[in-house]
């Protein structure tokens, strides 16, 4: 049986907070009863029966573990409320106590709660093909990882043979050529798969133009696996990491993210490495296109892209950058005396690779630099430590679920669990559920980065970082502003509780350190990017390299880092109100003020990453009302609680499908879930909006109704159910985040019994 290990080290790992927070899964094959074994298979087989009706697994393998290790004693009867019924005080109490039971046991022994935080189809596919070119494949993956990773590919295949982008997408080209190329590496031949799968993954990768037509991205990676040609690719020159750094395009100014994959990408263009040509190689050469390898023309497969890809289309003026960079630059740099500067360049593209690998431990800003970091540096020494570490420390991006093994971004610990702290103390059970927040507590102390990057950190383009908190845990070491500010709240609230309930607070020096963190990435116009200050001007999204992400190049302001930066500064301001008073009053009203100008006329906000205008309107809502506003004094908060208030659904509650997000012309296209759905997160990010905006004062009864549909949903053992995917990226790609089904109807009821029913 598969195990979930907790905040364990190894050989060639290092960590700067004793791997608190790290997750990674062995395979052990004597562990479990006969009766464990039978139910893992049980759920597996249910998971794959419904696969095409629910494409989300419900991360069971992970909660039958922990509940196994921590056992939470009998739970009351699930309650229900009938539609003709009140909801009262006793059905939320016994709901809650039921929810908080269950969501309890689930804690890690570090404090935060281990979940899936997966979805796309393009983490997993890389990383088999990348330990196929270095040769360490079945070093890595056993007969047992190989397994699941195989069943996990199959059990997201869509109906018409193809994969999608993420698992609840169409197919494309770009996840129906990786994950048929990664299955064919992991052993699967043409007739394998159950109803001639692969065979029907060749069709439609043949019926939709061949390899020819996948994406950039998968242009590059089926190039340095030697199934395509770099004269089919874009240019990737690594001189741009020569340019000055007054130059508007300079990549220090990109996007982190972007920036970090294309980093190792130039690195690995400018050497023009491709992988060993085995017979797989050769045979797959055969199989995925619709004329002989050899008489493709390279030069027009270059711009070719399938239409199923295409969510970005490339501008004129982009597609002219890179004609000249083809024909003209390169074969340039190519040559003596230019050929120097390429060797400069080169090793300017891989000191960079070396600084990030250092400073996030060999974890990577996110699974996809991960991959790339790994075979840039194999490709520099595949003898080196820095490779070795790399291998090391691929476990950590590895989830296993009912559906199979996958690869998660890189994982969701203080994200999650700073949302889970507020949901638990939301309730005021804290007597009773003690041990849980001290070990949340625990863990949220172990997890703010101590120090910044290490050297002359502006000089690798990174910003500081000491005081932050990272999406994941400390040794990753990215700040975010969001998880910041989430991070900030919720230690400011354990530092007003007793010590011997919860454990001693936290040093004032650090709540110091987070609020600078939070101060210096505020934009001009009052909005907060994510990872970093925004350096670059908005034309540069014009020369978005990806065909399938939107406004993915530069860093930008987003609603939801905007006002979590808002509510952590005014509860800082609340309870020191002496610290650089004048720079946090003045940061909290230009947030204010941009939260108010970038609301749509309907009310709602965008969500950048989640589904998607509930989402951002629950932020948005949020951080006015911790500025004093309400349903009286604001008619932003009118507006909102109108938006949410002609969404609900006849059932009482809400729910948005992920086509929300993906829509340019969202106003014309409102997108609810197939069959007029309610989702239960969805569900409850509108009710915390609208007892926030102080709905409950005005008119009750909408939020009656969407409570009753949360306590109607939950299951016998205090669970909820996994629905839908609820998290989203760059506009056209989801991502699961288990724990929120947990979470959010916690929450909500918690502030429903707090300030609505106790009103």
């Amino acid at each position: 049986m598969w195990k979930l290990k907790i905040a364990e080290g190894g050989p060639e790992l290092v960590s700067l907070n004793n791997f608190i927070g790290r997750q990674h899964w062995e395979f052990d094959p004597d562990a479990g009863t006969p009766e464990e074994r039978a139910e893992v298979e049980r759920v597996r087989e249910d998971f794959k029966k419904n696969r095409f009706q629910k494409k989300q697994s419900a991360d069971l393998l992970m909660r039958m573990q922990l509940r196994k290790e921590n056992p939470c004693g009998p739970i009351p009867p699930p309650v229900k409320v009938k539609e003709t019924e009140v909801v009262t005080e006793e059905a939320v109490i016994t709901t809650l106590r039921r929810a908080l039971s269950f969501y309890s046991s689930i804690q890690a022994h570090d404090g935060h709660w281990p979940a899936e935080s997966a979805g796309p189809l393009f983490f997993l596919q890389p990383m088999v093909m990348a330990l196929y070119i270095t040769g360490a494949l079945n070093a890595m993956f056993s007969p047992a990882h190989q397994k699941e990773i195989i069943r996990y590919l199959y059990n997201h295949q869509n109906e018409d043979g193809g994969w999608g982008f993420h698992i609840e997408g169409h197919s494309t080209m770009f996840g129906t050529a990786l994950s048929y190329i990664a299955l064919r590496i992991l052993g699967e031949g043409l007739e394998d798969g159950e109803d001639s799968a692969m065979a029907k993954g060749q069709k439609w990768i043949l019926d939709h133009g061949g390899l020819v037509a996948i994406p950039s991205w998968g242009k590059f990676w089926v190039t340095v696996l030697g199934v395509y040609e770099w004269s089919g690719c874009n240019p990737l020159p690594p001189e741009f990491w020569l340019l000055p750094n007054i130059f508007p395009m300079h990549p220090g100014k990109m996007l982190c993210y972007c920036r970090l994959v294309y980093m190792p990408m130039s690195y690995l263009y400018g050497k023009r490495f491709v992988g060993p040509i085995t017979g797989l190689v050769q045979s797959l050469r055969q199989e995925l296109y619709n004329e002989p390898y050899h008489q493709i023309n390279w030069n027009n497969a270059r711009t070719t892209i399938a239409k199923e890809d295409l969510y970005y289309p490339h501008p004129l003026i982009q597609d002219m950058l890179w004609g000249v960079l083809h024909h003209v630059a390169e074969p340039i740099l190519t040559r003596w005396p230019f050929s120097k500067l390429r060797e400069k360049a080169l090793e300017a593209a891989i000191g960079h690779v070396r600084y990030e690998d250092e400073n996030s431990q060999y974890l990577c800003i996110g699974s996809v630099e991960k991959v790339l970091c790994l075979i840039a540096r194999w490709v520099e020494d595949p003898n080196s430590e820095a490779y070795k570490r790399h291998l090391a420390r691929l476990p950590d991006n590895y989830w296993v679920a009912e559906d199979g093994l996958k690869i998660q971004s890189f994982g969701c610990q203080m994200w999650d669990a700073g949302f889970a702290i507020q949901a638990i103390l939301s309730c005021n059970l804290n007597e009773e559920f003690g041990p849980t927040l001290r070990k949340s507590h625990d863990f949220v102390k172990a997890s703010q980065v101590r120090q910044n990057a290490s050297g002359d950190f502006k000089a690798m383009y990174r910003h500081i970082s000491k005081g932050a908190w990272t999406f994941s845990m400390q040794d990753h070491g990215w700040q975010v502003s969001d998880c910041t500010a989430e991070g900030l709240k919720v230690a400011i609230l354990f530092s007003q509780m007793s010590p011997d309930l919860v454990g001693e607070k936290m040093e004032t020096e650090r709540f110091y350190d987070a609020v600078n963190v939070i101060l210096s990435l505020q934009s001009s116009n009052g909005g907060f990017p994510a990872w970093e200050p925004q350096r670059a001007y908005r034309w540069l999204e014009k020369f978005n390299p990806t065909e399938f992400f939107e406004d993915t190049l530069i860093e930008r302001e987003y609603i939801e880092c905007t006002s979590s930066a808002v509510q952590g500064l005014a509860l800082f301001r609340k309870f020191y109100p002496k610290h650089r008073r004048t720079e946090i009053d003045s940061s909290i009203s230009k947030a204010i003020q941009y939260i108010e100008d970038v609301q749509e006329p309907d009310g709602s906000w965008y969500g950048h990453w989640g589904i998607c205008y509930t989402y951002g309107t629950w932020f948005a809502v949020g951080g006015l009302a911790a500025c004093g506003r309400n349903y009286r004094n604001c008619p932003a908060l009118r507006k909102a609680c109108e938006f949410l208030l002609s969404k609900q659904l006849p059932n009482g509650g809400w729910g948005e499908s992920y086509l929300s997000s993906q829509n340019k012309l969202w106003k014309l296209v409102w997108t609810n879930i197939e069959g007029n759905r309610a989702n239960l997160v969805q569900t409850a990010w509108a009710l915390l909006s609208l007892i926030d905006a102080g709905q409950a004062q005005i008119d009750p009864t909408p939020i009656h109704r969407g409570v009753r549909v949360l306590i109607n949903s939950q299951m016998e053992d205090g669970d909820f159910p996994q629905q839908g995917i609820t998290g989203v990226f760059m506009r056209n790609c989801t991502l699961n985040y288990s724990s929120y089904r947990n979470i959010f109807p916690i929450w909500a009821l918690g502030e429903y019994r707090r300030r609505v029913l106790f009103a």
